[in-house]
């Protein structure tokens, strides 16, 4: 690779580490052929962009980013696999059910909205990170509730009070 071409392959994935908020590291190696295009079908599917990537090369769009990565730089070493998505959980939920087969991907680290995880072991607490559409529909939810139960209140309590009004004026005549 020339010098060119590894400063073309640095502003790519600077590009791509700018405009993701969501950034997942795994450890791809030891899958065959196979494996590996299922990977990248369970990806493509779930909508995670999946690359193969040096890891001087990442480190150097890192470092030349405005964001910053904290520890995540100290993960680059063997093999690394850039899981990129727009939804926070997506490569983590990827990465587990890829998992129910195989002991492959293994989560490096991840980068979610400003936050850094390091190590396999926090790949269920990204599974259960909410994205953003659930945690909105959790909201109107719970919105949306209280007003029904006034609502049902109401109709209910008429129904209580026209019986009330019903039998007081029986009552009279």
């Amino acid at each position: 690779m020339t010098r060119e071409e590894k400063s073309q392959v640095i502003e790519d994935l600077t590009t791509q580490l700018a405009d993701s908020a969501n950034i997942y590291l795994a450890d791809i190696s030891g899958l065959n052929a196979l494996q590996t295009v299922n990977l990248r079908r369970a990806c493509f599917k779930s909508g995670v962009k999946l690359a193969v990537v040096k890891n001087t090369l990442l480190a150097k769009a890192m470092q030349s980013s405005d964001r910053d990565f904290g520890e995540l730089e100290e993960v680059l070493k063997g093999n690394t696999s850039l899981m990129l998505s727009e939804t926070g959980n997506a490569p983590a939920k990827v990465i587990k059910e890829f998992r129910k087969k195989l002991e492959k991907p293994l989560l490096k680290g991840a980068f979610i909205e400003e936050t850094v995880y390091i190590g396999d072991d926090q790949l269920d607490r990204l599974v259960e990170i909410k994205s953003k559409d659930e945690l909105l529909g959790e909201i109107i939810g719970l919105l949306q509730s209280p007003a029904k139960n006034v609502i049902s209140a109401l109709k209910s309590s008429g129904g209580k009070l026209a019986g009330i009004l019903k039998t007081l004026s029986e009552k009279e005549g």
